[in-house]
């Protein structure tokens, strides 16, 4: 009986022997006075911002981010917190300037904010930066707590081990800092991980791209990060994706003048990037591991596409030219910089090669 008491409660820690948190739940609360200045300090939050915070569970954050923003608008999930907060906060001089939000951050419909300052549930790290991204108008700056290794990717250089898809479509996006390294003794109850604060500031303009057509080329370079892109695009089974992409496009423009409106770059552009969430995680090794088994099979279809002739051939030869233009072919795309895969794009989609 006692053993299993204590087995249920195992994953549940009262917060002043009130609320009980849990872990499952991503619930870890800052208890660090000083890392909690540390982090509002390293915000720059000006007098006149509207500061967003996810999932302010008891407050802490909250109330220094009271005493330097003009006003701050947080979303939490678990009602027993947002019962907690009205308590706290009630006959304050802040509770007119705190707005609550009972709710799952990932559905509701975000207001106005000029920056977002948060200790965010680790579990919703990918599609909450995404939807961040997404949100109109664009607001100024993140500052947020991840787990470390995630915010590790987020930050990654191109050559760098942990340098994935996730840190591409990112800092297309937006330029991501790493502000500073959180020891996991700094919450209750401590995470297994330690954590990491970045800053997050979206770029301004968007860069004029299709994100479908960047996402297909990243997605594509990615699957074989540390493979010569000419070996990826020799590939039979990219080439046939490729050659019916540019068959499709050239029937259109032969029945209609079809405009590509890269130039408007919208919210809706953005979520295309967030709809790959969960791949976009942690998993790159795994998808890797996952894509050398099929490698083999791959080659000999290349082999065997080489012998072809007629127009098969004549659009790899195509493809391989773009390459070629480009000094591209001996390149790997664990090494490429943003810069490098929207040149590589535009000298793909000028020769009329489309990935979506």
């Amino acid at each position: 009986m006692a053993g299993g008491k204590i087995q249920k409660k195992r994953d549940q820690h009262r917060w002043g022997g009130g609320v009980p948190f849990e872990k499952s739940k991503g619930q870890h609360i800052l208890k660090n006075p000083m890392l909690v200045e540390t982090i509002v300090h390293k915000s720059g939050i000006k007098p006149t911002d509207v500061v967003l915070e996810i999932g302010p569970g008891t407050g802490n954050l909250t109330k220094k981010l009271l005493e330097v923003a003009k006003s701050v608008v947080a979303v939490e999930l678990d009602p027993r917190m947002v019962l907690e907060l009205n308590r706290r906060f009630q006959g304050t001089p802040h509770s007119s300037r705190l707005k609550l939000i009972e709710g799952d951050v990932l559905k509701c419909e975000l207001p106005y904010f000029d920056m977002c300052v948060a200790n965010i549930p680790y579990q919703i790290s990918s599609p909450l930066t995404f939807k961040l991204l997404a949100h109109r108008p664009a607001f100024r700056c993140a500052v947020i707590m991840f787990q470390r290794e995630f915010a590790m990717r987020l930050v990654a250089n191109p050559g760098d081990a942990l340098y994935c898809r996730l840190s591409v479509n990112t800092q297309l996006l937006a330029r991501v800092s790493h502000l500073l390294k959180v020891g996991r003794n700094n919450f209750r109850p401590p995470p297994k991980v330690d954590s990491s604060v970045v800053r997050i500031e979206p770029r301004r303009p968007l860069p004029p791209v299709s994100f479908k057509e960047w996402d297909g080329l990243v997605r594509l370079c990615f699957n074989r990060k540390n493979k010569t892109l000419g070996s990826i695009f020799r590939q039979k089974s990219v080439l046939s994706l490729l050659e019916r992409n540019y068959k499709t496009l050239q029937a259109l423009q032969a029945t209609q003048k079809v405009q590509m409106e890269e130039d408007k770059v919208s919210s809706e552009d953005v979520t295309v990037l967030a709809e790959m969430i969960e791949e976009l995680s942690m998993g790159d090794d795994d998808d890797e591991k996952e894509v050398e088994e099929e490698e083999e099979e791959e080659m000999e279809e290349d082999i065997d596409l080489v012998g072809e002739g007629g127009e098969s051939c004549s659009f790899k030869e195509k493809v391989l030219r773009v390459l070629k233009q480009g000094d591209f072919a001996e390149k790997r795309a664990a090494k490429l910089t943003q810069v490098d895969f929207l040149y590589l794009l535009s000298l793909l989609n000028k020769a009329g090669i489309h990935l979506s």
